[in-house]
């Protein structure tokens, strides 16, 4: 497999922190901070408490935070030489279709492997895959170790072929995809520097390390969405990593009330945060991540976590291509 290269993104002059590369430039930076006045009084906050910070329009095929991540895995990849980039996720997984993005943005191979069955028609996230050109290989009815050991032989496959693969983690997640998001929160904090919660959806996990590592574990709350096992474990590695200090997995703000029957699942809870931020500011969330952080913001205020007076940011994470790849959507919104 020919490698084909490109010198369209230009990475930073400095090498960070020791590291023998610099990340990639394929985002648009700084993402905006919006006031959200109506959803903000919907919630139950004052008009001016409430704030959007708008990851979902990071630039690159339909945005979202995975290009942050992105930025530096595909960097650490690209120093390794690969010419194809491997990664894993669900059907409709936002960081598989940017992934496939970055590939075709750099002039890389990208393969996709993906848990299920291929559907009779593909839509959301899996028409975007098809559309950047990347290679979906499906596993079929696997756990998450079932999923990572396909896509280990894939990645094996490659190389017997003469590529020059590299495997990219499950959403991007891992201390060096995390660095994005410390990034992330520094920008947030020059935007806002009394702001006192930044609400995330809990996914992979390094989205939520990285505002940790640069926010402070008191100032971030994550709701869970059922994405991995032990997602508050991951989250302490990463951070602790990350800023080299002590950090106790009691000292995270993790709700867990918004899994619901599980990922990827659609709750009543969720399908009522998705109709209000789009009836009150006009923006869409997403079904899986964004809406259940929401959902879990507005728990948040009724149970006096989050009060009238706190300045308080709901990051949006992106993923409204998937939002037209669940089937649940239209019956629970009727």
């Amino acid at each position: 497999m020919k490698r084909r290269t490109t010198q369209s993104a230009v990475g930073d002059t400095a090498h960070p922190r020791g590291l023998p590369f610099s990340r990639l430039r394929l985002g648009t930076w700084p993402t905006p901070l919006e006031p959200a006045p109506r959803l903000s009084e919907a919630l139950g906050l004052r008009a001016d408490d409430l704030w959007i910070k708008r990851d979902d329009l990071t630039g690159l095929a339909g945005g979202g935070n995975k290009i942050r991540k992105l930025e530096w895995t595909v960097a650490g990849a690209l120093a390794e030489h690969a010419d194809t980039l491997v990664t894993t996720g669900v059907a409709q997984s936002n960081h598989a279709r940017l992934t496939a993005a970055a590939g075709a943005r750099l002039g890389l191979h990208v393969v996709l492997v993906l848990a299920g069955e291929p559907p009779a028609a593909a839509s959301g996230n899996l028409l975007l895959d098809s559309l950047l050109g990347a290679r979906l290989v499906w596993a079929g009815d696997v756990d998450a170790e079932g999923l990572d050991t396909l896509a280990g032989e894939t990645v094996a496959e490659l190389r017997r072929a003469g590529a020059a693969p590299a495997l990219i983690p499950f959403g991007g997640s891992s201390v060096l995809g995390a660095r994005g998001y410390v990034e992330a929160g520094e920008e947030l904090l020059e935007q806002s520097p009394d702001v006192r919660h930044i609400v995330v959806a809990l996914g992979s996990g390094g989205t939520m390390a990285g505002l940790v590592a640069a926010a402070g574990a008191r100032r971030v709350l994550g709701v869970d969405t059922g994405a991995r096992p032990e997602a508050e474990e991951a989250v302490h590695a990463y951070a602790s990593a990350l800023t080299q200090a002590p950090l106790a997995v009691a000292d995270l703000r993790v709700r867990t009330d918004q899994i619901g029957a599980g990922y990827g699942t659609l709750t009543e809870e969720t399908a009522d945060a998705l109709s209000l931020a789009a009836r009150c500011e006009g923006v869409v969330l997403d079904p899986v991540y964004t809406g259940r952080a929401l959902a879990g913001l507005r728990a948040a205020v009724r149970d006096g976590e989050i009060r009238p007076g706190d300045t308080t940011v709901l990051v949006h994470t992106g993923g409204l291509p998937g939002f037209f790849g669940h089937s649940e959507v239209p019956g629970m919104l009727g």
